[in-house]
């Protein structure tokens, strides 16, 4: 198996374990969200520093500027994410949130290539747009208010920046390093807000599901997705790995067939079919067939599951997925 394929196989778990994050996200929905948060980032960074030893990765202090990307990536697409989720679903149905992220593809296939130093590639652009458009019909539209459209707009600007401000520390971290990192980060920063808002003893008052659906969320979703994705990202560059953000959704659609004992209903099936398509197209570009991104020499220089609502509708299902950092 080449080495393109075995990244976008990983990528495509990572995302998997994203979708499958739906199950257990109700067990969340009053849940202490900055305590559970600094739990779920804590564990993750622990686990990933005993497999960083246990396999003798290289792990290094970040150094001048590169506190600032790592620091934005934590900002943005670990704790703005979760904020926005939140306060958007106060505002708007979940189908409204998953939209925006629905968009991330595009947005990955046009500013990717740029931090890598490359051109934009038609066909990757415009395989986004068709993943796009699946994940959209797949998850459905829903309602908003103007301070909803907002928070979508956030929401979708920082699952973008999940990745896209990864990507100048990529080369230097490598996956490992930027996951334990970022982590780390993320487990400070909730903990610090968990103190003031909610308090010490919220740690004490979460029950066996929420424990469970934590130690999910810190386990698949965090540690082993964070490393997945971002192997996935530096092999295949940010353009081409962003077309497998449509696999969550499709992996969210289908994990529900168990749970709720209902098959999709058609469009949800033709929105899959689209991803699909979208996936064939983009993935078969010369970037996802063995053309690596610019090696670390050859970067360019830089001064270096969920909102809270739990209502049953295939949209609800991207809510609960999106909070899972990825939730």
């Amino acid at each position: 198996m080449s080495s393109p394929t075995r990244a976008g196989l990983s990528g495509a778990l990572g995302m998997v374990f994203v979708g499958g994050s739906v199950a257990i996200s109700g067990a969340l929905a009053d849940a202490p969200l900055y305590t559970a948060q600094a739990l779920r980032y804590a564990i993750a960074c622990g686990l990933l520093l005993a497999w960083v030893r246990l396999t003798g990765r290289p792990l290094r202090r970040p150094r001048g500027a590169e506190w600032f990307w790592l620091l934005s990536v934590t900002a943005s697409g670990l704790v703005l994410f979760n904020v926005a989720l939140v306060r958007g679903s106060r505002h708007a149905e979940p189908a409204v949130l998953a939209v925006a992220v629905a968009c991330v593809p595009v947005a990955l296939a046009v500013a990717g290539p740029l931090l890598e130093g490359r051109r934009v590639r038609t066909r990757v652009l415009a395989a986004a747009v068709v993943v796009s458009v699946g994940a959209v019909v797949v998850e459905g539209l829903g309602q908003a208010d103007a301070v909803g459209l907002f928070w979508a707009l956030v929401v979708f600007g920082c699952e973008a920046g999940f990745t896209l401000l990864a990507v100048p520390v990529l080369a230097s971290h490598g996956p490992a390093g930027v996951s334990v990192h970022t982590t780390w980060l993320a487990a400070v920063i909730f903990g610090a807000l968990a103190l003031s808002t909610e308090g010490w003893r919220a740690a004490s008052a979460f029950d066996a599901g929420e424990i469970l659906a934590i130690g999910y969320l810190a386990v698949c979703v965090t540690a082993v997705a964070f490393i997945l994705w971002y192997t996935c990202v530096r092999r295949l560059g940010a353009g081409p790995a962003g077309l497998l953000t449509g696999v969550a959704p499709v992996a969210a659609a289908l994990i529900g067939i168990p749970v709720t004992g209902a098959l999709p209903a058609a469009a949800v099936w033709a929105g899959i079919g689209l991803i699909a398509c979208g996936l064939a197209l983009g993935l078969r570009d010369s970037g996802a067939n063995g053309q690596a991104p610019p090696s670390p020499e050859r970067m360019p220089e830089m001064s270096r599951f969920s909102p809270k609502s739990n209502r049953p509708s295939k949209s609800s299902s991207c809510s609960t997925g999106l909070e899972a950092r990825w939730g």
